[in-house]
């Protein structure tokens, strides 16, 4: 793996940048405190989130701003990968917004599953990563200070040896699984045997039989007393049949005296109804007798003979309102008419009104011009003048320029160098005197050393000096220099006087090009008065003229409302007329309709007449119909009455007595050899039960053994494979510490060259010991500082190629990251340091070393230099790539 960019936003003290890091050493070089540490949390963040950094989200985000980003590029595995998060601050609080993995399979996104995603890709999480190839600033005796057990877990996880330790766990789990399912279902045939063998001592059989036998008499004993029972009850029904019949004739004989009874009384009550309906039928004749008179006079009272029927009455009103409706709608006619006139009437005064006050108007408004025109006259002779002392002036300013240095609108670009000839002669009068001041400071020096003795050259004894006659020539050049000050001084003041004129002229320039402008502004107002005057003028004699027009339509329009007037008179005279001529007929139209009324009461009586008598048959003939209904009935009364046998009533009280006595007694019987017949079933139930049980038992415990046997091979089978693992990883893990061991004292003689060390020893534990020359072992906490140090970088180093070489490029490491290696080292271990990095780069071919330090010692051994500083003022770090290791300035 390679970091190949890394871009910030807002990310700690970074406002913005972007770094490209190459292949081989690089060191982000610069002093305590200038963010050299960020960029490398920049990219651990990039890849393992806030978490891998024992930070919060908060702590990341610039102070003040409302996002940060963080962007990686790395290449691995041969493929190239981009990661982007982007934390935003909402309410105090830092959130995750945006975390994206782009690669060559597709996007991964949420901060989760990209966590993940790098882990499997590189096959670390972020502590494996902190443990191979991060030396975070401050951790550098992390290794030495962990326990043999950290340390052996550290080292596993990196060597994935924790793998066979987690199939050896989940191989003695399922060991202990298959144990405890095995003993279990042991127990469980053991009780299958026990249940198995109690039920084969209660011989079910035999009891089976026995109870079977006992059942067939209960049931031979029931059939008898159902036969007895159901005589008995054959008994009773044929008495309770003979009760029944004789109840039911007591009860027709009584249905029948009753509706002999109610057939009687309606008979009466319709005869009654009967004789009233006559009454009202005689009523209604002597009605009709009188609207018939009625209707026979009002017809004499019209043009109409006596004998006319209701349909010529009825003709005679249809004619007689479309007469009325004739009559109406004349006067409609004369009512639109009427409103017409008054309409014109009124549009005609309103005209005349009009007219008369647009008239008035018209006059005022050309009394109003004509006052105003006078004044406006007045106004266009004071503008004339104006003009003619605009021309006067601009002439003035045009006679200025006749004898001026420079021609008439050119007297800006004039000024502009006049302008510049005076900023050249200041500079070459403050050069001069800067040049007159050092050398009169120059030659008060040398007078003060030739005063003491002394030469002004070189600061020896006047009598050793080479040369004295330098302080001579000065005098004379300050002397010449003074004297071309003057002639500047007075060169300046003849320029300073010419730049005076020139601003005049720049000045009178603009005036007359103002004035110029106000002149032709001037003379278009003019033009637009005497324009103005000429249309007033017309203006006043076109309103006077159309008042008089009005005046006269005002008048013609009175004489058309008067018209008006006069015809809606006689539309008014036509409608009275007309209203008259509807009174008679309404009058006329009223007497016939009270004819046609009579009309419908005389046909509504007849056909009440008709309704009672037709009434009056059927209820003749219903009574007719009752009375034969009568008749039947008093016939069956007496055959009834004749029916009905007293012995036998009682006979057959008798034997339902009896029947019901014995059923009473046989019940006990029967219940009694029922409950036995249930409790025999009940038995030969639980028997059979018992029998299909056992044959289940029988079957279970077949299968239960079959699982007990396949139980047992497979506790076997897990058991082996537990030891298996154990025995892989025991011989793994003791491999690999004779390699670290090895590799480890390498790599600790080529950085610590100490005759007082001998060797170490690393054992299968992981417990480190040191041994001196003489035998003597140590801890590595028993060495000083920087022996310390230096031991942990070895370590560190060796660990990262135990892996490198054990992958064998299945999984490409990360970079080695040195963040500040030289915290515990005093300058003559650095160079030891610097040694371990080349071997790492050389030797063991690590592909990229980033090392972040304030040493300039660590400078040399940069491939590439990145330099760090923050901005005093903006507290905002940025970074600058040095192409050669040469040191900043300070």
């Amino acid at each position: 793996m390679r970091f190949e960019r890394v871009r910030l936003e807002h990310f700690k003290c970074y406002a913005d940048a972007d770094l490209r890091l190459e292949r081989g050493v690089t060191v982000f070089h610069g002093v305590n405190g200038s963010g050299k540490s960020s960029l490398l949390e920049a990219c651990f963040f990039a890849l393992y989130g806030a978490r891998a950094l024992d930070r919060t989200l908060d702590e990341l985000v610039t102070i003040g701003a409302e996002e940060a980003t963080v962007e990686l590029w790395f290449a691995h595995g041969g493929e190239s990968y981009h990661i982007k998060r982007r934390v935003r601050v909402r309410d105090d609080r830092a959130t995750t917004v945006e975390c994206v993995l782009d690669e060559s399979d597709g996007v991964v996104e949420g901060a989760r599953d990209v966590r993940e995603r790098v882990a499997s890709l590189l096959r670390m999480d972020h502590e494996a990563f902190i443990n191979c190839a991060y030396v975070r600033q401050g951790e550098v005796n992390k290794l030495i200070n962990a326990t043999p057990s950290e340390r052996q877990d550290m080292i596993d996880d990196l060597l994935q040896l924790g793998r066979l330790e987690d199939y050896r766990k989940r191989a003695s789990d399922a060991r202990v699984g298959v144990g405890r399912v095995l003993e279990g279902k042991r127990e469980s045939l053991s009780q299958l045997e026990s249940q198995i063998k109690a039920k084969e001592e209660k011989e079910l059989h035999e009891q089976l039989n026995d109870a079977e036998s006992e059942l067939a008499t209960i049931r031979e004993e029931l059939d008898r007393y159902d036969d007895q029972r159901e005589a008995a009850r054959e008994t009773l029904d044929d008495a309770k049949s003979i009760l029944e019949e004789y109840e039911q004739r007591r009860e027709e004989l009584d249905e029948i005296e009753s509706e002999i009874e109610e057939l009687t009384e309606t008979i009466e009550s319709t005869e009654r109804k009967r004789e009233a309906l006559g009454d009202e039928i005689s009523d209604r004749r002597d009605r009709r007798e009188e609207i018939s008179d009625r209707i026979e006079s009002g017809l004499d009272a019209t043009e109409l003979s006596s004998d006319t029927d209701r349909d010529a009455v009825d003709a005679l009103i249809d004619t007689l309102e479309e007469r009325d409706d004739e009559i109406r709608d004349e006067i409609e006619q004369h009512r639109l008419d009427l409103q017409r006139h008054r309409e014109n009437a009124e549009s005609e005064r309103e005209d005349a009104t009009d007219a008369e006050e647009r008239a008035a108007e018209n006059r005022e408004q050309a009394e109003e011009l004509e006052s105003g025109l006078e004044e406006t006259r007045t106004d266009l002779e004071n503008r004339r003048e104006r003009l003619t002392e605009l021309d006067s002036e601009i002439e003035s300013i045009e006679e200025t320029f006749t004898d001026a240095p420079v021609k008439l609108g050119n007297a800006e670009s004039f000024h502009e160098e006049i302008a510049d000839e005076l900023d050249a002669v200041k500079s070459d009068l403050t050069s001069l005197e800067t040049t007159i001041e050092s050398l009169e400071g120059d030659i008060e020096e040398a007078q003060d050393l030739l005063d003491a003795g002394k030469c002004p050259e070189c600061g020896q004894d006047v009598e050793e000096a080479p040369r004295v006659e330098t302080l001579g020539d000065d005098r004379e050049r300050l002397a010449d220099l003074r004297a071309e000050r003057e002639e500047l001084e007075e060169t300046r003041e003849t320029v300073e006087a010419r730049l005076d004129r020139a601003e005049t002229l720049v000045e009178q320039e603009s005036e007359r090009d103002r004035l110029l402008e106000k002149r032709e502004t001037l003379a278009e107002l003019i033009a637009e008065r005497e324009n103005s005057i000429e249309e007033t003028e017309e203006r006043i004699e076109t309103l006077r003229a159309e008042a008089d027009e009005l005046d006269s339509q005002a008048e013609q329009h009175r004489e058309s409302a008067e018209e008006s007037e006069n015809e809606a008179e006689e539309c008014r005279e036509a409608i009275a007329e007309c209203n008259e001529r509807r009174g008679e007929l309404a009058d006329r139209i009223d007497g016939l309709e009270d004819i046609v009324a009579d009309f419908e009461r005389l046909d509504a009586l007849t056909d009440e007449i008709e309704t009672r008598q037709e009434r009056r048959e059927q209820l003749d003939e219903m009574n007719d119909e009752r009375r034969d209904r009568l008749g039947t009935l008093r016939e069956r009364r007496s055959e009834l009455a004749e029916a009905i046998d007293e012995d036998r009533l009682a006979e057959a009280r008798d034997d339902k007595k009896r029947a019901e006595t014995y059923l009473e007694e046989v019940v006990e019987e029967i219940d009694d050899r029922e409950e036995q017949r249930d409790e025999l079933q009940a038995r030969i139930g639980a028997i059979e039960n018992e029998i299909e049980e056992l044959e289940s038992l029988r079957e279970r415990r077949e299968g239960l053994a079959e699982t007990v046997e396949h139980l047992e091979s497979l506790y076997e089978e897990a058991e082996q494979l537990q030891e298996m693992y154990g025995q892989l990883r025991a011989e793994l893990r003791q491999r690999n510490v004779e390699t670290l061991e090895w590799m480890l004292n390498d790599t600790f003689d080529l950085v610590y060259r100490n005759d007082s060390y001998d060797r170490i020893e690393l054992d299968e534990d992981y417990h480190l010991t040191i041994y001196q020359k003489d035998g003597e072992a140590l801890d590595p906490d028993q060495l000083s500082g920087g022996e310390r140090a230096l031991f942990n970088l070895s370590l560190r180093a060796a660990i990262y190629r135990l892996l490198a070489e054990g992958i064998e490029g299945a999984a490409p490491t990360p970079p080695l990251i040195l963040d500040e290696p030289t915290v515990f080292l005093d300058s003559g271990h650095v160079s030891q340091l610097l040694e371990l990095i080349e071997y790492m780069r050389g030797e063991v071919g690590v592909e990229q070393i980033v090392v972040v330090s304030h040493d300039d010692e660590l400078v040399d051994a940069a491939d590439d230099l990145v330099y760090v500083a923050k901005d005093a003022t903006t507290n905002r770090s940025r970074v600058e790539r040095r192409d050669s290791p040469e040191l900043p300035a300070d």
